[in-house]
């Protein structure tokens, strides 16, 4: 049994099946999706939908996400500016986390018995 956790590129071979073991499920999220990030008609435009979409894949570290998003961007005329851009406003707020969380962890510091 293997340990790896990380994503393969033959790791999307199990859509099917993944898709095909929870069909309700899968259609569901599917929908949920294409009225969210891929919606055409809400006061975000999509290239910004998809944009957002990027920056959480980035801070969630979904190697597919960012590939998919990335992909739909460079249709919708994102520039590389626009990526780069939005690889540092990621990494900002991800730093900007660990630093609050930092900030847990000195209370716990504080907290803990010695």
């Amino acid at each position: 049994m293997t340990t790896d956790i990380h994503e393969h590129a033959a790791d999307r071979a199990y859509t099917p099946q993944l898709r095909r073991s929870a069909p309700a499920e899968a259609a569901s999220f599917s929908a949920f999706m294409a009225s969210t990030v891929g919606r055409k008609d809400g006061a975000i435009p999509p290239k910004y939908r998809e944009l957002i979409a990027l920056g959480v894949a980035l801070t969630t570290q979904c190697q597919f996400c960012i590939s998919s998003h990335t992909g739909v961007l460079k249709k919708l005329g994102a520039t590389e500016e626009e990526i780069a851009e939005t690889v540092f406003i990621a990494a900002a707020l991800r730093a900007g986390a660990a630093y609050t969380h930092g900030m847990v962890a000195m209370r716990h510091f504080d907290n803990a018995a010695e």
